[in-house]
């Protein structure tokens, strides 16, 4: 098994991307003490969202399902650059908090989001296992379908 990020993810057959620039005045991440601050990632692929719409409208679950795996992919390439894509220096995932955009009356948003969780412990293992956040809004930027953000515990 691979000792770096891009390694397991390319295991899984999925390619990790570049890390996304931040799209205003803010940072990517933030590093404080021995956690790793990631922003919401929405689904960027080649620099575009790749993923818009609203879930129960004009997006289903699996479709759901594999932004909040792209967005995932994004927040580990995020990761990789914050330790070196060392594997060995990330402790744990903490918290992935997932944001759906959702058509009222829409309730599936913890499936939407098993997108991103099943990924980070495919990716991760047990260090992957963390605490969560699945809640519906009523729109995202860039109309995108799912945004996710994430904590990370690091060495």
């Amino acid at each position: 098994m691979s000792d770096t990020i891009s390694g397991r993810v390319a295991a899984l057959g999925h390619v990790l991307p570049e890390p996304s620039a931040p799209a205003a005045n803010y940072v990517a991440w933030v590093r404080s003490g021995n956690q790793v601050f990631i922003s919401g990632q929405v689904p960027l692929k080649d620099g575009r969202c790749a993923y818009v719409g609203r879930l129960g409208d004009d997006v289903d679950v699996e479709t759901g399902q594999q932004a909040a795996q792209l967005c995932a992919l994004n927040i580990l390439a995020h990761l990789a650059a914050a330790v070196d894509d060392d594997l060995s220096r990330v402790v744990r995932c903490v918290r992935l908090g997932g944001f759906v955009n959702a058509a009222p009356g829409f309730g599936d948003q913890p499936a939407v989001i098993n997108g991103a969780s099943n990924l980070m412990v495919e990716v991760l293992g047990e260090k992957g296992k963390h605490s969560r956040a699945a809640v519906g809004v009523s729109s995202l930027p860039r109309n995108a379908a799912v945004e996710v953000d994430a904590i990370f515990e690091v060495q």
